[in-house]
């Protein structure tokens, strides 16, 4: 494959020096690759944060990438400013024939994407993007009559049977890497030149950049056939925690796939599921951009929420009362992770308790998580309300005091994030205010002292929202 003098490869979501669609089709097509990351403004200025552990994550892991290619004997140029602007500027400066990226499946990016490849087009050269952060992309997994599908467990049969070899292969960096040009000795900005200051995340401990996403590969395969087992558990160690590598590229999901498939075992299934979930939400986003902003289904654009502001910053600072869902809101605020089955438990109590706009704690949990990704969190959040394809069904509404029995039942989870309640014995954990006052001195803490009372009765909370939900449910089409 040939065909260009000199390329130049646009990191973004891709974050790593290995099995890279577009690094890889660029080596195969031209003499000489340059290589550039660029610290967007569009984004990081949109940020409310200044202490935002992703930025500090995407540094530590853009500076490890540039050392990586500079091992291959190539480098990183690391621009800061508006993408749009820099990158068909730069490749101007380096007089290449084409920019090669990867694609990237949200709205506001394809709409940079699409003025980049106008600015580009206007000085005669090229931009070309390629499939590299999904298995299968866009249109290609469709129903019979050529629709995408809004039903998971369908969509999951189709792309498990378009599965094959040839689409988990992975794209071969290494075999052409002496075509990749030096950086010049540019330097990665100071985070604080970026605008932004140092977080918690090295004292969490988490695994960053490339070899962090390598080391916990490696460490989850050792547990994946017990993934099943384990994942809804948050005082286990269940889930992969790859999120945020996935999100930001560390990690090949390719790579991924081969894995659980080799295994074979219920854990490898039940996870490679989890991959096809993601997939099938970024496939949503692509047909249909407008659950960016609206429910997915038209008739839940309707619901009448009260959107307490009180409530929802109680909600959002975890002292709700009710123990699983404050730890959970804490977990989250404190290290910028939340296990899967937190997510849901917060989400179904935010909306469907407190009766608050799913979109408002779908923006919290933008500003929040780590792994932020606009597809799962915006495809999780319409589960839990109910509003979205594929949905859990209205009526269904998470009981936070059955869910922390169920799947914290010891209470180890919420007492590591709510140590007030540390002495409260098990049998009251979920539900601290059943303690009566003598309990209650025993566990050295006082209900609506020390700790709140729960702020609304579950109960009542679940009847309203049905309540809510039908109104919408019985109008007429042209109320809704």
């Amino acid at each position: 494959m040939t065909g260009h003098d000199r390329v130049l490869v646009w990191f973004r979501r891709d974050l790593r020096h290995f099995d890279h669609a577009a690094l890889s089709h660029g080596l195969q097509a031209a003499r000489a690759v340059h290589c550039v990351f660029v610290f967007d403004t569009e984004i990081l200025d949109a940020l409310e944060d200044r202490e935002d552990r992703r930025v500090e994550f995407l540094w530590h892991t853009v500076t490890e990438l540039k050392a990586e290619l500079e091992r291959l004997g190539g480098g990183l140029h690391v621009l800061h400013g508006r993408a749009r602007d820099l990158v068909p500027r730069f490749a101007a400066q380096l007089a290449v024939d084409a920019v090669y990226a990867n694609h990237d499946y949200e709205p506001a990016a394809i709409e940079r994407d699409a003025h980049v490849a106008h600015a580009l087009a206007a000085q005669g050269r090229g931009f070309k993007s390629f499939k590299d952060q999904v298995v299968f992309e866009r249109a290609e997994i469709l129903t019979k009559t050529g629709k995408p599908y809004h039903v998971f467990t369908p969509y999951k049969n189709a792309w498990l049977a378009a599965l094959s070899d040839a689409a988990i292969r992975p794209w071969p960096v290494a075999d052409h890497a002496s075509k990749l040009v030096p950086d010049a000795g540019t330097a990665v900005p100071e985070l604080e030149v970026l605008g932004f200051r140092p977080t918690n995340l090295t004292d969490l401990k988490l695994p960053l950049g490339i070899t962090g996403g390598r080391r916990l590969v490696e460490e989850f395969l050792q547990r994946i056939d017990h993934y099943h087992e384990r994942r809804d558990y948050p005082a286990v160690r269940g889930p992969s925690y790859l999120s945020v590598h996935l999100r930001f590229g560390t990690v090949s999901v390719r790579e991924l796939v081969r894995h659980a498939r080799a295994r074979g075992t219920a854990g490898a299934h039940v996870w490679l599921s989890e991959l096809i979930w993601r997939e099938f939400y970024f496939q949503l986003l692509w047909h249909y951009p407008h659950v960016v902003n609206h429910s997915f289904k038209p008739e839940f654009e309707g619901l009448r929420f009260e959107n307490r502001e009180d409530w929802f910053a109680a909600w959002c600072e975890g002292r709700t009362g009710y123990p699983i869902v404050d730890a959970a809101m804490r977990q989250l605020n404190a290290s910028g992770y939340m296990h899967n089955r937190l997510r849901m438990i917060a989400a179904s109590f935010l909306v469907k308790d407190l009766l608050v706009d799913w979109r408002w704690g779908e923006r919290y949990f933008a500003r929040k998580l780590n792994d932020f990704d606009l597809a799962a969190n915006n495809g999780g959040w319409q589960w839990a309300a109910s509003t979205g394809c594929d949905a859990q069904p209205y009526f269904r509404i998470f009981s936070p005091v059955s869910q922390s029995e169920r799947f914290d039942d010891s209470g180890r989870f919420v007492r590591q994030y709510l140590p007030v309640l540390s002495e409260v014995p098990a049998r009251f954990i979920h539900a601290p205010w059943t303690m009566g006052p003598l309990d209650q001195q025993a566990a050295g803490v006082v209900i609506g002292r020390d700790y709140p009372a729960p702020i609304v009765d579950h109960a009542q909370a679940r009847q309203a929202a049905l309540r809510m939900f039908a109104a919408v449910k019985q109008a007429p089409a042209s109320e809704r």
